[in-house]
């Protein structure tokens, strides 16, 4: 009878073995379509770039291999040290209002006992309007004859700024737009995490005499650590990636204040046809904001375990 049943769960096993098998198979059949769009869509432009990159490329196409010499070109080139510089200045300045705005407006609609649904519609709202429709908006607000902000300004008897053409100033107005596009869908993210607090903690602190300020500082920010240094790693990417407004508002200036890697990018490829330099400008990119994209993807699976 042993032996029998030994032989049986040998068989089971490898019935099951087969099915498996057969199933992951199926699974992939099914998926194939998908794999390959996906990877003609994302991979063979990635691979292209890269080939670019070590390539004498215009518009008649490939005029031959010239080795690393567009990444020295890019290395030796002023605009290069200048974008990152201005890329670093626009995260710098987008962490501290992309970070604190977004926790206070959730920390504030999640104390809010009426209308939270209609502010949460709201603050989402900039999210949803086309951003270079926004971003003309933005540029009559900026104007430094009539605009709104300085018509405001001269009202309480200062001076108007040149908000757009001040290269101290370009990049901070330009970061309070982002912030005003993006503080939305963060806002919510946020509010979500605080409304997984149990509410007999709430309530045993404010049966511990807890001040609004010590919930603020003891419940709530350690429960949105690990969401902020997620936030925080994907706002650097993002920000990074910045091309829409200096675009649109600045074109890169005044004297290169806002100029950004993508804006170079496009300069090269579409304004000087030089598509080597700009695939080696690409490539760059591809690396750096690569060691973020794994940073967020581990930061993700932390949370997940908590």
């Amino acid at each position: 009878m042993t032996e029998t049943a030994m032989v049986q769960t040998k068989s089971r096993v490898k019935t099951r073995r087969r099915f498996n098998w057969r199933q992951q198979v199926t699974a992939y059949l099914f998926l194939a379509p998908a794999l390959i769009i996906f990877a003609l869509v994302t991979w063979y432009p990635t691979l292209q770039t890269v080939l670019f990159s070590f390539q004498n490329v215009g518009l008649k196409g490939s005029q031959g291999w010239v080795g690393v010499q567009n990444y020295v070109r890019m290395l030796g080139n002023p605009d290069f040290v200048t974008a990152w510089k201005n890329t670093f200045g626009f995260v710098s300045l987008s962490i501290v209002l992309g970070l604190l705005v977004p926790v206070a407006l959730a920390i504030m609609i999640n104390e809010m006992r009426r209308l939270s649904q209609v502010f949460q519609m709201i603050i989402y709202l900039p999210a949803l309007i086309p951003e270079a429709v926004a971003l003309l908006v933005w540029r009559l607000i900026y104007h430094p004859e009539g605009g709104v902000l300085n018509s405001l300004l001269k009202l309480g008897g200062i001076p108007p700024q040149l908000w757009l053409q001040n290269p101290d100033l370009a990049k901070p107005a330009m970061v309070v737009i982002m912030t005003w596009i993006g503080a939305g869908g963060s806002t919510l993210i946020y509010l979500s995490a605080l409304r997984e607090i149990p509410t007999e903690v709430i309530e045993a602190a404010e049966l511990d005499g807890f001040s609004p300020w010590q919930r603020i500082v003891h419940i709530f920010m350690p429960l949105l650590t690990s969401r902020i240094q997620l936030m925080l790693v994907l706002q650097i990417i993002f920000v990074a990636q910045v091309f829409t407004q200096p675009f649109i508002l600045t074109q890169g200036g005044p004297a290169k204040s806002t100029t950004t890697p993508v804006l170079e990018i496009y300069n090269a490829a579409f304004v000087r046809s030089d598509f080597g330099l700009a695939s080696a400008w690409g490539v760059s990119m591809l690396v750096i904001l690569s060691v973020f994209a794994v940073l967020s993807v581990i930061l993700r699976k932390e949370e997940v375990y908590k």
